[in-house]
């Protein structure tokens, strides 16, 4: 088995490697300047681990990978655009850097690229490979827009915020690892398993990273903490609270969801202690186990040696265990 950091490394090569025309500039340089920035490359290694774990032939895999980070990136570059973003992993965003109608435009194509890539695995899986990518592909904006909903409205239930970021986030994880799956040899039934085991994750991993935004330690997590609280995401966080608290807690959330001046620590600080008043902590950490042990369910149905599935019992270990 090869070590994720190797695959991400194989990704990371790939990249560099990728050629597109030199003409129209402005069309073509945005694509290569965004998806140079880097990033961890989780979802493309993913589908090389699951091709990997099955038995497949890693290199004959990489450009669907491929296709997978070129679709991520184009999500991002529109993204960005949506939020008004100016900085990306610390760099500026295309959309600054050149205009918003070269981000949109070079996103368009981005999102074709993905397509030309995925259309090189074997005709036999290429029916089934697309029809994974398209469902995931439409999710993910879905997704989006959900978000978007979200931030105009005061009534967000958590059953809600669960697909949103099953859709926004986890389908992606889930998607990469059952094409991976495929082009590994694995049949249909395992590729669903895996799936399975990477949506779940997903979730657990995105509650997890609600719950770090608060109560992380910023040298760990590597993000200013109480970030979500300073913009007013709707997170599993406030939502749960909002659900829980009495009518003065409600109160002291909503003025604070309110204000448009405000002393940004003051708010976190505030908040939080609102959060620690429900016990909403506690919430979040037992839901966020329950996807984790659905997706450590969906990994013991799979036909897989032992030896391969303690490999992704240790990967998800691994993703759940950034630090409070």
């Amino acid at each position: 088995m090869r070590e994720l950091k190797d695959l991400q490394l194989l990704i990371d090569e790939a990249v560099t490697k990728l050629e597109y025309p030199a003409y129209p500039a402005e069309l073509y340089e945005p694509i290569k300047y965004i998806l140079q920035m880097g990033g961890k490359r989780m979802r493309p290694a993913l589908l090389l681990m699951a091709c990997d774990l099955f038995g497949g032939d890693v290199e004959k895999a990489l450009a669907p990978a491929l296709a997978i980070e070129v679709f991520h990136n184009f999500t991002l570059m529109h993204d960005d655009i949506m939020d008004n973003a100016p900085l990306r992993r610390g760099k500026t965003t295309v959309h600054e850097l050149w205009d918003r109608n070269a981000a949109i435009l070079s996103g368009d194509v981005m999102l074709i690229q993905g397509y030309k890539l995925m259309m090189q695995v074997e005709d036999r899986l290429l029916r089934p490979i697309l029809d994974i990518f398209n469902t995931t592909a439409v999710g993910v904006c879905e997704g989006q827009q959900l978000d978007m909903d979200f931030e105009t409205r005061s009534d967000v239930k958590i059953d809600e915020y669960i697909e949103m970021i099953r859709l926004k986030t986890a389908v992606v994880l889930g998607g990469a690892l059952k094409i991976g799956a495929l082009l590994g040899g694995a049949d249909t039934k395992d590729a669903e398993l895996i799936a399975k085991f990477g949506e779940n994750l997903g979730l657990a991993f995105q509650l997890q990273d609600d719950l770090l935004d608060v109560y992380g330690s910023p040298e760990k997590f590597g993000k200013q903490v109480g970030g979500d609280i300073i913009s007013n995401k709707k997170t599993y966080l406030l939502i749960k609270s909002l659900e829980l608290a009495n009518k003065e807690q409600a109160t002291e959330l909503s003025n604070w969801l309110n204000l448009k001046q405000f002393n940004q620590q003051e708010k976190v600080e505030a908040v939080t202690a609102v959060y620690n008043a429900v016990q909403v902590k506690q919430y979040a950490e037992t839901t966020m186990q329950t996807y984790a042990d659905k997706a450590f369910a969906a990994l013991e149905k799979i036909t897989l040696p032992e030896e391969n599935k303690q490999y992704l019992r240790d990967f998800a270990d691994g993703l759940m265990v950034r630090e409070f």
